[in-house]
């Protein structure tokens, strides 16, 4: 049996210290030669005349090496706070303690021991985060490696916003964001979802729905993981979702926040498609910006054509790119290789269960189903028979009010879907979303305004002298300002329904002087008495 290995491996001093000792008892034995002390000079790395010098040290020391220690500089707890004070500034701490130095106190460090201190008894990434806070010091953190385990076995799900800006709808130029499901065994991206704004709950239960799905037009990777990893965001922590997964006996793992090291691989996939495919397309935000002032840039992707673009890239990274942290394989041979059974799910399933589910049971009235203060009809309400007065349960895609899924309160079997009774045409949804920017845009103009007018300005300073405010204006100008904005006294605001009271009746008794205040010594006299 092997023997316990020492809790600390040895410094070089100790280990020069061993080596001398060896060297002394070959002395005593008489057995010393030039070749030991060549010996150990070649594996320190110094001279024989520098090995002789530590066994003369060792033989001063009664047999001991004791190397010659030197004096360093530390900081002291106040310098600790000069650095902390200037947030991390070394060159600003410094230059405080060379001000604050009392002329009869020694005189401080030179700056170069100063800022070697510094490096020595402050950690870097402590002196990051002084300048940086909190995120610039976690770069310095160290992170373990999860085991990857098999695949479904952990699914790892965020937002990223693409750093391209696409046009929308012919007429929108706006950043998507993008939602996607990752497998933590083999880096593959079992599912995704496009949003032209920021990603929901609704994005979410799109891209899981891509992701469970292995038919055709959602690819070989997928099925029902284990467990899933999110970060604290309130739309993956949203009821629709906890349902959706929950309905399969799937774990959602709820993470600190500010921890992408928790889940490293979609964090990889984020900064992966940043560096492979956004910087190489027209609209990238990130890049030195070379068109003109106030001017869009010209051949804008589509939506449609970002989409084609970033499955493309995708279809690569699963077959293409490998990993070293694989060796060296591609996500699609690490799933291929990996032996583990993908339990599926049926569309009908995954297409009922990826939706939120609104909570009590509704009836069918003549006019329809009434949800959100709208009526959804169908034709299937009126054939064969009537469906006036039956219970059913309304399932809906978050942010999708056009359609609902309607269910069978007592059998729980899929009647159908439904759409609002009166639904505005196209022509009419676009006047009244124009309609909408319009006014967004006056009101926008209207606060900007009364922003500028309520903004004080102040003249520039050479010298210290007190702050001049610039604003002429007439009074005349003031007063008109004053009617148009309602300005009134702040004694009238404080009261507004106060009345005055009406002056004394001539048959009313009123006090002829003011009121009679009684000596104190006066008091004393009559008590004397």
């Amino acid at each position: 049996m092997n023997p316990p290995l020492p809790p600390a491996a040895p410094s070089t001093d100790e280990l020069r210290a061993a080596a001398v000792r060896r060297l002394l008892q070959l002395h005593t034995d008489q057995e010393l030669t030039s070749s030991h002390l060549s010996l150990v000079a070649t594996t320190f790395n110094v001279t024989e005349r520098t090995v002789r010098r530590w066994i003369d040290n060792a033989r001063a020391h009664h047999g001991h090496y004791t190397p010659a220690t030197r004096d360093r500089f530390t900081l002291t707890p106040d310098m600790h706070t000069a650095v902390a004070r200037h947030r991390g500034n070394v060159a600003a701490a410094y230059q405080e303690l060379c001000d604050e130095t009392p002329e009869d106190a020694p005189p401080p460090p030179s700056r170069a021991t100063f800022y070697r201190a510094v490096e020595r008894d402050i950690p870097a990434g402590q002196r990051a985060g002084l300048s940086g806070g909190e995120q610039a010091r976690r770069r310095y953190d160290i992170h373990g490696t999860r085991p990857r385990g098999h695949r479904n076995q952990y699914w790892e799900t965020d937002h990223v916003e693409a750093s391209v800006r696409v046009i929308i709808d012919g007429r929108i130029i706006r950043k998507p964001w993008i939602t996607w499901f990752v497998d933590a065994a083999t880096c593959a991206i079992c599912g995704l979802a496009v949003s032209p704004q920021h990603g929901s709950s609704e994005s979410i239960l799109v891209a899981l729905r891509d992701a469970l799905l292995r038919t055709e037009g959602h690819g070989p990777f997928g099925g029902l993981p284990g467990r899933v990893r999110v970060d604290g965001g309130k739309d993956f922590l949203s009821e629709a979702v906890g349902q959706a997964l929950g309905a399969f006996g799937v774990e959602l793992i709820e993470l600190p926040p500010r921890r992408p090291d928790l889940k490293p691989h979609v964090e990889a996939v984020n900064g992966a498609v940043k560096d492979m495919l956004f910087k190489g397309l027209p609209g990238y935000t990130h890049g030195p910006d070379q068109r003109p002032k106030n001017k869009e840039p010209e051949h804008l992707l589509t939506l449609e054509s970002f989409v084609l673009k970033l499955r493309e890239w995708v279809t690569g990274w699963n077959t293409g790119h490998t990993i070293p942290t694989l060796g060296g394989r591609t996500p699609a041979q690490a799933w291929n290789d990996d032996l583990s059974p993908v339990w599926d799910v049926s569309p009908r399933d995954v297409h009922t269960f990826t939706l939120a589910r609104h909570g009590k049971a509704l009836t069918i009235h003549p006019a329809g189903v009434r949800w959100r203060n709208r009526d959804y009809t169908a034709p299937w309400m009126h054939t064969p028979t009537t469906q006036v007065g039956r219970k059913v349960h309304l399932r809906y895609m978050p942010h999708h009010e056009d359609e609902i899924e309607l269910y069978d309160a007592a059998t729980g079997r899929h009647l159908g879907q439904a759409h609002p009774a009166d639904q505005a045409t196209p022509k009419e949804v676009r006047a009244l979303l124009n309609a909408r920017s319009r006014e967004a845009a006056r009101l926008r103009s209207r606060l900007d305004k009364a922003e500028k007018s309520r903004r004080e300005r102040f003249a520039a300073l050479t010298q210290p002298a007190p702050p001049k405010q610039l604003l002429t204006i007439t009074r005349e100008e003031a007063a008109r300002q004053l009617r148009e904005l309602n300005g009134r006294d702040t004694a009238d605001e404080a009261l507004p329904d106060y009345i005055p009271l009406p002056e004394p009746s001539a048959h009313w008794t009123t006090p002829i002087g003011p009121p009679h205040v009684p000596n104190p010594a006066d008091a004393t006299t009559n008590e004397d008495s």
